[in-house]
């Protein structure tokens, strides 16, 4: 969260020159994994808008106003935007609200929700313009892969693989590239989880046509990818594990709505897409452990350490279930040894 003074003040000159007055409160909204930090307003006449606040130089602004704008031609509920000062870094938009999917869910609500996110992703993938996308192609996924061994394997566990598991991990992150670039294309927001889905009751404005939940933030990531990706991302969420007669039934269900949109063609059957799911996610979470690793190190972020056991169980579930990544789990597990994951390294790696 940036508190600089000079950064605060800028913040509450484009509130004030947005709004036409300076009579607002402005409180932490929240902070995402990235140098962007998100602050509540509060009017005199109590409604409530985000401003964000993305550094330029490290952040831009400018992938997060086009997919927005993307979403929300194809009846998506996207922030609203009021105001922006693309030199400053600061967008003024619509307050979704302080409840996301991952404080909403529990058994009660979880079929009623992942039927609202499902039929968003549905939305996403058969409305949602991908020109000019940048494509999730093998060069992407495999620079995305190496943060593994980078930031997990040798920052982590302190494990440098020797010659042997480097063979092991290069044969398997082909296999897992090698699934991604199986599969059909669409819009993929890189992120479509329960901690970026906002509870969102009521229909968004007056358009008919919007679906009103959920709302839908941290899409400025997008790309044209593997259509199984954004599917593996919410049912494998990192945050929250469902069993897997749950996932199951999500994943064929979904599968025949993609076919009935003839974005699946009809020699996709249920083992196939299966396949797609599962290695497709494995290499989504083999990229987390990653990330959640650099967050700690490098970032301060500490944190995402203690949500790497839910990501572990994925990792080895998945690939114990594909005899030819076995190997991988094999390496991933002597690396661990009996050590307690979530428990930063205090030497340094090698």
């Amino acid at each position: 969260m940036n508190t600089d003074p000079q950064r605060s003040e800028a913040r509450r000159r484009f509130l004030a020159h947005a709004l036409g007055n300076d009579r607002f409160t402005l409180a932490p909204a929240s902070a995402d994994a990235s140098f962007r930090s998100y602050w509540r307003a509060t009017l005199a006449d109590g409604s409530t808008r985000v401003l964000m606040d993305a550094p330029p130089g490290q952040e831009d602004l400018a992938p997060w106003l086009d997919i927005g704008a993307r979403l929300r031609r194809a009846g998506l509920h996207v922030p609203c935007v009021d105001a922006v000062d693309p030199a400053q870094g600061f967008v003024l938009m619509e307050d979704l609200g302080r409840r996301d999917f991952l404080g909403a869910l529990d058994d009660s609500s979880v079929d009623a929700l992942y039927g609202d996110a499902l039929d968003a992703l549905l939305r996403m993938q058969t409305h949602v313009d991908t020109g000019g996308l940048p494509r999730f192609d093998a060069t992407f996924a495999r620079q995305e892969l190496e943060l593994m061994p980078r930031w997990f394997l040798r920052e982590h566990l302190g494990h440098a693989p020797d010659a042997d598991e480097a063979a092991v991990v290069t044969r398997s992150f082909e296999c897992l590239i090698e699934a991604v670039q199986a599969q059909p294309l669409a819009f993929m927001h890189r992120d479509y989880h329960s901690r970026n889905l906002m509870l969102c009751s009521e229909r968004h404005g007056s358009d008919a046509g919007v679906l009103a939940n959920p709302g839908i933030i941290d899409f400025q990531g997008a790309m044209s990818g593997p259509i199984s990706y954004d599917l593996a991302s919410l049912l494998r969420d990192c945050y929250i594990h469902w069993t897997a007669e749950q996932i199951e039934g999500w994943l064929e269900a979904h599968r025949q709505r993609l076919l009935q949109a003839h974005l699946l063609d009809s020699h996709t059957d249920a083992a196939r897409f299966r396949r797609w799911f599962d290695l497709t996610g494995l290499q989504r979470h083999l990229k987390v452990l990653g990330i959640f690793c650099r967050l700690h190190y490098r970032d301060g972020k500490s944190q995402y350490l203690g949500e790497l056991p839910r990501v572990w169980r994925y990792v080895l579930e998945v690939a114990r279930a594909h005899h030819e990544l076995a190997a991988l789990a094999d390496l991933l597990e002597r690396a661990l040894g009996n050590r307690d994951i979530t428990r930063p390294r205090t030497e340094a790696a090698p």
